[in-house]
């Protein structure tokens, strides 16, 4: 069983290509433990070729919203009054430390995706 590192496009494929014949093997297999292995090797390869950027902490908020069936007024908890809720949602205000825990604690958000920089908007009553 030789395994290699992957160095190239043409290493990619191949490794891709034999895990979809591996997908199936038997658990506990020694095809399952090359799938093991070759998963990681490309999971390696894509991490340092194919980087994914980290999402800006609001529209990461929206998705969440979205997918979970949320509307601003549940953030509201962990935000502050509706007011306040449009602020950062609209960045025209930034997210707090404080709301960022109340966000983590309540609704199971990775808090280093909160904690990352974005841009805000010019607020419309700055001059």
């Amino acid at each position: 069983m030789e395994i290699r590192t992957i160095h190239n496009k043409k290493e990619y494929k191949a490794a891709l290509d034999e895990i979809e014949q591996l997908w199936s093997a038997p658990s506990k297999s020694s095809e399952a433990d090359r799938l093991d292995v070759l998963s990681l090797l490309v999971e390696h390869y894509e991490k340092n070729h194919f980087p994914i950027a980290d999402p800006d902490p609001i529209e990461f908020i929206e998705h969440v919203m979205e997918s979970r069936g949320l509307s601003r007024k549940d953030l509201e908890p962990m935000i502050g009054p509706r007011g306040r809720v449009a602020d950062i949602m609209n960045k025209t205000r930034p997210l707090t430390l404080e709301m960022i825990r109340r966000l983590v604690a309540q609704l199971d958000l990775p808090a280093d995706v909160l904690v990352k920089p974005y841009r805000l908007r010019e607020a419309l009553w700055a001059a």
